[in-house]
């Protein structure tokens, strides 16, 4: 463990908050998260919280331990710790009772994280420059980690691509958003080059990827593996913002969500028919919103005041 690993978590220990009506404001609460049923992650102005599915908006069970980032699954909390000196970073790999069981030095700055549905596989990207999708300039760096064999694969851009049907490589190559399917070696990602954004699928063990179609950013497997929910440049132009969609696999079809906000956030799946996601208001402030994955109904705001959301 590196010695800033072990100061940041020297002091993780889980505090209970009630939240119920201002997600910034605390008060101590004996009875933390109420009931036995499912849960949801979130980062509660940064710090690692959880929240009842059944009253996301009511208390709040927040730990000390401050992410950028972070995500849970299978068993495999991960999280992306916030920028430090010469743009320094760092994932944690912990169980969810916070044992740490892996760190890794980063550099850039944190903006996607995922673990496979098994727990096995962690997938991050960060910001080398820039700050935004939507500015031109900026370079992005994803990598994996397979916590069972250790095999780390620190930049997608080592991987070979078929781009269009034909082998590619060029210098302004970006990848960002991974996904796993449940076999923990086909994944999906966003790939981009040339001024175009592509969707691509990826075998981990082969080291490949190759394109599938166009304008599909930070896709999000759907549980069944039969759907995709991602952002889409609205006219293909990121400077007008983004529109949550969800992508059929097997057909092609897709459906535009209820959502018409901009979205800059990796969607997750929080059962298969609701997609959750995070926005941001004018003031800076993150909230958990919610959505029909079939284009029905209407957004939902399901946790005030937190932002990267999963399922428990």
């Amino acid at each position: 463990m590196t010695v800033l690993a072990a100061l940041l978590l020297a002091g993780v220990a889980v505090t209970y908050t009630a939240l119920a009506s201002s997600p910034v404001s605390s008060g101590p609460s004996s009875a933390g998260v109420p009931g036995g049923g499912p849960k949801l992650q979130v980062l509660t102005n940064g710090l690692l919280s959880t929240v009842s599915r059944a009253d996301p908006g009511g208390p709040r069970e927040v730990t000390e331990l401050r992410c950028d980032r972070a995500y849970v699954a299978g068993g495999t909390l991960a999280c992306l710790k916030p920028v430090g000196p010469l743009s320094s970073s760092g994932l944690l790999v912990l169980a969810p009772s916070l044992h740490e069981r892996r760190s890794l030095p980063l550099t850039g700055f944190p903006n996607r994280l995922r673990v496979s549905a098994s727990g096995r596989m962690v997938a991050w990207t960060l910001f080398i420059d820039g700050h935004s999708y939507a500015t031109t300039g900026f370079s992005t760096r994803a990598g994996i980690l397979d916590t069972r064999t250790g095999r780390l694969v620190k930049s997608l851009e080592d991987f070979s691509i078929t781009l269009d049907g034909r082998p590619y490589r060029n210098a302004d190559v970006n990848f960002w958003g991974v996904t796993f399917a449940s076999d923990d070696n086909r994944f999906y990602a966003t790939l981009s080059t040339n001024g175009r954004r592509h969707l691509v699928e990826g075998d981990f063990a082969a080291g490949t990827v190759r394109t599938l179609r166009d304008n599909v950013e930070c896709p999000s497997l759907s549980p069944d593996g039969t759907r995709i929910a991602y952002k889409s440049a609205v006219d293909a132009d990121p400077k007008k913002g983004w529109r949550l969609s969800v992508l059929d696999l097997a057909t092609g079809r897709v459906t535009p969500l209820a959502e018409t906000r901009s979205v800059d956030d990796q969607a997750v799946w929080l059962d298969g028919r609701t997609v959750g996601y995070a926005l941001q208001t004018g003031d800076g402030t993150n909230n958990v919103w919610s959505v029909p994955s079939d284009g029905t109904g209407a957004p939902r705001l399901l946790v005030p005041g937190a932002s990267s959301p999963a399922p428990a």
